[in-house]
């Protein structure tokens, strides 16, 4: 048997759990896209509405939270089915962190919409469109429970904090040369840190699917 429970119930619950944190995601991605989009296309609107979008993805956690915690209480469930809700209850936390580093972009391109661009956006999109992709992998990792993928993952995340070092060396050099710039260079420094951290979320949500699949705790580890 592939499950190490036999109740239908059950199983559609469980699969039940897994669109709610999916519905969560695609929140979240969509918040990351709009967020750098707001920066780039100086759209302050665009901006306020990735800002207020974050209640809805606060609401989703607790939601699933709830879920989760009536799951463990009822069903009491065992290996690889505790596993499973168990990581669901990380996975959405860190699902919610990232939707505040998303709102915390956008707050910092709604201030940068009312200056004078720095310079042209080039490096900040790259990065978001990687992190974008870090963040999905590792949920359709989740969902196909893809251990292989989830190490990729893992190991996409040393390519951002490269990523990262590039634009904050570029920015320094921008405030080192005129003063005048620093106030937009540490937003923008900002920016950039928020999305190295969105990508230390996603390794995260990886490093819980491979514990999920493999019963292997990797954290603090080299993959």
């Amino acid at each position: 048997m592939n499950h190490e429970h036999i109740s239908t119930a059950f199983d559609i619950e469980l699969n039940e759990l897994r669109q709610s944190i999916l519905v969560m995601a695609g929140k979240v991605e969509l918040m990351i896209a709009n967020s750098v989009k707001s920066l780039v296309n100086r759209d302050t609107p665009l901006a306020e509405q990735t800002i207020a979008f974050d209640h809805e993805v606060n609401g989703a956690e607790m939601a699933v939270d709830e879920r989760c915690l009536e799951l463990l209480a009822l069903r009491q469930p065992a290996a690889r089915d505790l596993r499973f809700i168990t990581i669901a209850l990380k996975i959405v936390t860190d699902l919610e962190r990232i939707g505040d580093q998303c709102a915390n972009i956008a707050k910092r391109a709604r201030e940068l919409n009312e200056e004078p661009p720095l310079k042209p956006y080039i490096d900040i999109p790259r990065m978001a469109h990687w992190v974008e992709v870090m963040v999905k992998e590792a949920l359709d990792a989740f969902v196909q429970g893809d251990a292989a993928m989830a190490v990729k993952v893992c190991k996409d995340d040393s390519f951002i904090d490269e990523l990262n070092n590039q634009i904050q060396r570029e920015l320094l050099t921008y405030m080192i040369e005129d003063p005048a710039t620093i106030s937009r260079a540490l937003k923008l420094n900002y920016v950039s840190k928020s999305l190295e951290r969105i990508a230390d979320h996603a390794t995260n949500i990886a490093e819980m699917v491979i514990f999920m699949v493999k019963g292997k705790d990797i954290r603090h580890t080299i993959v």
